[in-house]
């Protein structure tokens, strides 16, 4: 029952972020889903997998676009 409730977390934070407007927001989401999925992993027994996604998936990811989007905004003047 767990691992279909953390495959729905997966899927439904990975469209959110897909058509969410704000792009943080959308880094937010993304770190759910990469975090999602290290659990669901974990929960297979594959920690050696589950380590790697929640490392890259759930926190480089999310990071690395969050900067990103902050180094990219305009400034009003």
């Amino acid at each position: 029952m767990l691992e279909f409730v953390l495959i729905i977390i997966t899927v439904l934070s990975a469209i959110l972020a897909l058509i969410q407007k704000d792009l943080l927001k959308a880094a937010i989401l993304t770190g759910f889903s990469g975090g999602a999925l290290a659990l669901l992993f974990q929960i297979l027994l594959a920690p050696d997998v589950a380590l790697t996604q929640a490392i890259v998936g759930a926190a480089i990811v999310p990071v690395f676009i969050a900067l990103a989007v902050k180094k990219t905004q305009r400034e009003d003047k």
